[in-house]
């Protein structure tokens, strides 16, 4: 079912991951449509969070002028080349309304003129020759492409006896007197627990969070999926014996009464996974969403993974089982899963500009930007040293997206930015980048077990920057030598509290010195210093 009017692609879904593709893809000329089931752009943030305060990042006030560096504070902004619009710009709180964010996806497909069709709701997709998807008002689209945006939909609800029977989080009352002088259970360890949680500790009798396994904390993990500071009051209410508690267990049963509450047997881990049966009269579920794949035909529908909650991905986002499907948004999390940062606008923003570079190599014969540099260890330290101190994305999706300096057969290196490590690899094996012989890749990241460590632990002690020590529990660039996707050489740059590398004797000579080295015997195995 080919034909004139089959859609290069078609994009589901009109929150911030559709709206940045789509930017890309209308800069490009390229033949799209963004549909959403919506009155307008980001239907999603009409809603969540439901207490309607945001927890990413909107810095206004930095003291830089480079509105790249900027963008490293600024979380929820959509990447445009020439900066505009910024959600900075709409509000100046740090922890903004959500409402705003609505405003803003509004203004910025407006500005940039992106066609979307509103109010159109997916029944049905197909694929006997392009993608034929149906709306429920009837009409039927073609397309070579898809790219789903649509998020995570559906609630995950773990397979617990009688949980149907609990309040999701999607639905519960938001009014703390609703709650007043109640027991509340609240199942689920993230934000949206805690979150609901703080909204209830004026007004509930006793609030248990529950959940299996330890508690992880943002500000140890550096993973922003996990408990935030801004959602942890409750956490001392807790530990200062306020009728509060954090139950480190699993809940195996929820039994709704005669009356309404309910008896829950909980399985602690701390004690053997002994049983207690606890009464409440209110249970949340609050664990989650998950993908809803239920729109598209059996003979096409995209395999799951991480417990049926995402579309299993390749390392340019496709659908592993379905050619042709893409994905941009929360829902490639699956890629870095709780270890950057895809899940959140903050990352994903950036996910997509790749993705539309994957997909202008891949159907358009556009090849990845890059620039040429000299075989010099001091030209190549210099690009090296100027993107770690500036670029965003390399700052945002940490360990996860990088740079790239491609070592080609005729001597000339090419500086590519923005490329997902991953792909990188693949793309470098299958040739997608011409003859290279061997390249470098560069990276800001955390050490190993970063997360281990409590970063305010003053008896854990720190390297002397002026021995080029290293201290994993903080940022710092990382340059590795690669051939074959192996590692043959390693190269950390010291890392310091400002986040300023740029010290001659410190950072740019032994950065020069390893880059000489590798260029000159790239055969050699060297990590400096680890």
């Amino acid at each position: 079912m080919t034909g004139s009017d089959s859609l290069d692609y078609l994009i589901v879904g009109a929150g911030p991951a559709g709206v940045q593709i789509g930017y890309f893809l209308h800069k490009a000329g390229r033949s799209y449509r963004i549909v959403e089931a919506g009155d307008a752009p980001g239907t999603f943030f009409t809603r969540f969070p439901r207490h309607r305060t945001m927890i990413s990042n909107n810095k206004v006030n930095t003291g830089w002028d480079d509105p790249e560096l900027n963008l490293r504070m600024d979380w929820n902004s959509l990447l445009t080349d020439e900066y505009e619009p910024l959600f900075t710009k709409v509000t100046p709180r740090y922890f903004p309304p959500a409402d705003d964010f609505v405003r803003y996806l509004a203004d910025f497909v407006e500005q940039h003129g992106l066609h979307i069709d509103y109010r159109t709701r997916i029944t049905r997709i197909t694929r006997p020759d392009d993608f034929v998807v149906e709306a429920d008002d009837g009409r039927v689209l073609r397309a070579r492409r898809l790219v789903m945006a649509t998020g995570v939909t559906k609630p995950y609800l773990p397979d617990i006896e009688g949980i149907a029977d609990a309040e999701s989080y999607a639905e519960v009352s938001v009014e703390p007197t609703d709650f007043t002088n109640k027991r509340v259970l609240i199942l689920g360890r993230g934000n949206s627990a805690f979150e609901t949680a703080d909204n209830l500790v004026e007004t509930a009798a006793v609030i248990h969070v529950a959940g299996p396994g330890s508690l992880r904390l943002a500000w140890q993990t550096h993973f922003v999926g996990h408990l935030r500071a801004v959602n942890n009051n409750f956490l001392d209410t807790y530990q200062l014996k306020s009728q509060n508690a954090l139950l480190d267990g699993r809940v195996t049963a929820i039994r709704k009464q005669p009356d309404g509450t309910y008896r829950v047997s909980v399985a602690f881990d701390r004690v053997n996974e002994i049983v207690k049966e606890i009464p409440y009269d209110r249970v949340i579920i609050a664990t989650g969403f998950r993908f809803d794949a239920s729109i598209f035909a059996e003979e096409c529908r995209p395999e799951l993974t991480i417990k049926d909650r995402f579309p299993n991905q390749t390392e340019a986002w496709e659908s592993t089982n379905v050619p042709d499907v893409y994905f941009v948004g929360t829902i490639t999390q699956v890629r870095d899963f709780k270890k950057s940062t895809s899940g959140f606008i903050h990352g994903f923003r950036y996910g997509a500009k790749a993705l539309y570079r994957i997909l202008e190599t891949r159907y358009h014969d556009t090849p990845w930007p890059a620039r040429a540099l000299p075989l010099e260890s001091e030209a190549v330290a210099d690009a090296i040293v100027a993107r770690v101190n500036r670029s965003s994305a390399l700052w945002q999706q940490f360990g996860f997206i990088g740079d790239a300096v491609l070592l080609t057969a005729d001597g000339t290196p090419r500086y590519l930015e923005e490329v997902p490590l991953d792909y990188l690899h693949s793309a470098v094996r299958a040739g997608a980048f011409g003859a290279v012989d061997s390249y470098f890749g560069i990276t800001l990241e955390y050490g190993p077990d970063h997360d281990r460590v409590n970063p305010f632990e003053v008896t854990v002690a720190r390297p002397a920057q002026q021995e080029g020590g290293v201290d994993g529990r903080y940022l710092h660039p990382v340059v590795r030598h690669f051939r074959a996707g192996e590692v043959i050489g390693e190269h950390h740059l010291t890392e310091n509290l400002e986040n300023e590398w740029d010290s001659e004797e410190v950072h740019r000579a032994p950065l020069r010195t390893f880059l000489s080295g590798e260029l000159d015997e790239p055969a050699t195995a060297t990590v400096s210093p680890a």
